[in-house]
């Protein structure tokens, strides 16, 4: 039988078929938008990696506030308090020399530090050389957080005085005629006792509490009208408009600044230093210093 003839200009069954199209005028111009979309990402996700890493834990922010007593205690001048919290101390580097740059401009009357001054690996000889330079005319005063409770000192209240600074624990302390201070162990790693620190407070003294993890608030409010606290370090990485994802524990319903409850008020600090990674994102590490007046 013979076979059909495949009309002219119409390809045979047997012959190789192939097909091609030209590129639009829009294919270029939508791969060049891909790249542009592509290295935008790249160059944003490095941006922020140097602002987390490099940038923000070093660029301490100085927050400043006053706050006014009805106190008949509290007599005099004002009180300039530096609260200081979360050093995370392993060396006097960069952070640390602007952390003293800053408070040699504010001159507090006061300092201190709410715990936290060492983490793990951390040497406690660079602690006590930051601990050493901290300077106030009405001391400066220590109290543990949970990595001294964790990796404790060796001869922990020699150490302290070694470096000229007042460490508080479970006690309580005169700074000046009618001010005491109240230093707790930290709530969330040790055995805070508010009982035994006010024994022997004066009952019309003007009393500011201060300890490490803020969810001790509840017990110490309407027992001392000013309360300091850090640990929390302001959620350290965080997503604007967006609660933390995560935050140590004892830290309760607290993240950062003031808190009021009665007539007793919190201010919880973000701290200096980090902890467990070296990084801030949208949390820069704070100065608090906190005036009191009449």
């Amino acid at each position: 039988m013979t076979g059909i003839a495949a009309p002219p200009g119409f390809p045979s069954p047997r012959a190789g078929y192939t097909s091609s199209r030209e590129p639009s005028e829009a294919e270029p111009r939508l791969a060049g938008i891909r790249r542009f979309v592509f290295l935008l990402f790249i160059l944003l996700i490095l941006a922020a990696a140097v602002d987390a890493f490099l940038i923000e834990p070093n660029w301490i922010e100085v927050t400043r506030y006053r706050a006014r007593t009805l106190s008949p205690s509290f007599m005099g001048a004002a009180l300039k308090i530096a609260h200081l919290s979360d050093l995370h101390t392993n060396s006097v580097g960069f952070r640390e020399r602007r952390l003293l740059a800053l408070l040699d401009a504010e001159q507090p009357d006061l300092i201190v530090v709410t715990g936290d001054t060492v983490t793990r690996g951390d040497d406690p000889e660079a602690t006590r050389e930051l601990l050493a330079r901290l300077h106030a005319p009405l001391g400066v005063w220590v109290v543990r957080g949970n990595w001294e409770n964790w990796r404790p000192y060796q001869n922990e209240r020699a150490f302290y005085a070694s470096a000229g600074v007042n460490f508080l624990l479970n006690e309580a302390r005169p700074v000046r005629e009618g001010v005491w201070l109240v230093g707790l162990d930290d709530p969330s790693s040790g055995t805070p006792d508010l009982e035994a620190a006010l024994r022997g407070v004066p009952l019309d003294a003007f009393t500011i509490a201060v300890f490490h993890a803020p969810a001790y608030f509840d017990r110490v409010a309407l027992r001392c009208p000013l309360v300091l606290a850090g640990h929390t370090h302001g959620g350290q990485v965080r997503l604007p408009f967006v609660r933390p994802l995560w935050l140590p524990r004892g830290s309760g319903r607290f993240l950062e600044g003031w808190y009021e409850q009665g007539s007793s008020r919190m201010y919880v600090s973000r701290g200096v230093g980090t902890s467990m990674l070296p990084v801030r994102f949208f949390c820069r590490p704070e100065l608090a210093i906190i005036t009191l007046e009449r």
